[in-house]
């Protein structure tokens, strides 16, 4: 299949790396940016075309599907141009900046009925997948308790880049660029969050206009009860974490590691130690994780089944986030609506 590329910003090499590594039969077809001698620098050293426009990819009809890696206020357009020729869409999260804008993006794929994917990464970890089966078999019980934790750290200079943590550009803070991730991984383990009560809030370590610090209480689905922590100010930066308490057993997820505590003591542990992004280099983590998700994206325009992570699935992660900012601003308890 020829993929073709859309936005060259910091995540771009990520996606040009697993292509490259990807089983064969997956090949970059061409990029597209914004600035034209970006894009042909980028293409000539990939050996792929540069699109000029993406009415041009559109029109191409060698390319089998595009990955749009943009900022989010730059997607209803792309997506509008591209859904109009039938062309499949892998979207960098977050899918739009808010819920409404995210959903109408959703929406316009679901009733023209091309494929829509979001790259989730974190769920194609093996130890996110381990993970699951084992709460699918029920080794751990009725599951009681959940903390949610995500202490990474950024540099003022992360944030000095234009439009990044406005609510403009990207939609918000620390919730919907960064901690998504692992909130999304968290409700596809453990089923949606129902009920928030939140406080998002700027610390004294970043200038910015969005939260660089979030914290919530809630409540899920399955009647566990949980609490997230989410910052870009938590020096040097550490892995992000997922812990999960059962009637039988408790696991600990971070890092790329699982580990399963049953109450008699005996303890399982499966993956390997893997770095994040956490810390002052957003992009030191690996491509593997994001090949796994673009070759699954093509077996699932090969099958007809979904991809790991739909674009309605997604839309969970957005209604909990909205649902925090109102709570955050009301300091009320409130309903996660999606």
């Amino acid at each position: 299949m020829n993929i073709a590329l859309i936005g060259l910003g910091m995540v771009a090499g990520t996606h040009v790396a697993a292509i490259s590594a990807s089983d064969p039969g997956l090949t970059l077809a061409g990029v597209l940016g914004r600035d034209p001698g970006k894009t042909a620098q980028i293409a000539n050293r990939h050996g792929t075309r540069a699109y000029a426009s993406v009415q041009e990819i559109a029109n191409d009809p060698s390319v089998d599907f595009a990955i749009i890696a943009t900022p989010p206020d730059q997607r209803l357009s792309l997506v509008q141009t591209l859904v109009a020729a039938g062309k499949p869409i892998l979207m960098e999260k977050p899918v739009e900046r808010d819920l409404q804008a995210a959903t109408r993006i959703v929406e316009l794929c679901e009733t023209a009925g091309v494929p829509l994917g979001i790259v989730f990464q974190h769920r194609a970890r093996a130890a996110s997948a381990a993970l699951k089966a084992a709460l699918e078999a029920g080794e751990l019980g009725s599951i009681a308790t959940v903390d949610i934790c995500v202490p990474w750290w950024r540099d003022q200079s992360y944030y000095d880049a234009p439009g990044r943590g406005t609510y403009a550009r990207d939609g918000g803070g620390v919730m919907i660029s960064q901690a998504i991730h692992t909130l999304d991984l968290a409700m596809w383990l453990l089923g949606p969050i129902t009920s928030v009560q939140a406080m998002m809030r700027q610390t004294p370590l970043h200038d910015l206009e969005a939260e660089d610090w979030a914290g919530a209480l809630f409540e899920t689905e399955s009647g566990a009860i949980g609490n997230l922590m989410a910052t870009t100010a938590a020096f040097p930066g550490m892995a992000e974490t997922i812990t999960i308490q059962g009637t039988r057993a408790k696991a600990h997820l971070g890092a790329g590691v699982l580990t399963i505590t049953a109450m008699d003591g005996t303890q399982t542990t499966f993956g390997e130690t893997a770095t994040t992004g956490g810390g002052a280099d957003p992009m030191a983590f690996t491509h593997e994780w994001h090949q796994s998700v673009i070759e699954d994206f093509a077996e699932a325009i090969r099958t007809g089944r979904p991809p790991m992570a739909t674009g309605r699935s997604a839309l969970l992660t957005h209604a909990v986030i909205d649902a925090m900012q109102i709570a955050s601003e009301t300091g009320l308890k409130t309903r996660v609506s999606a």
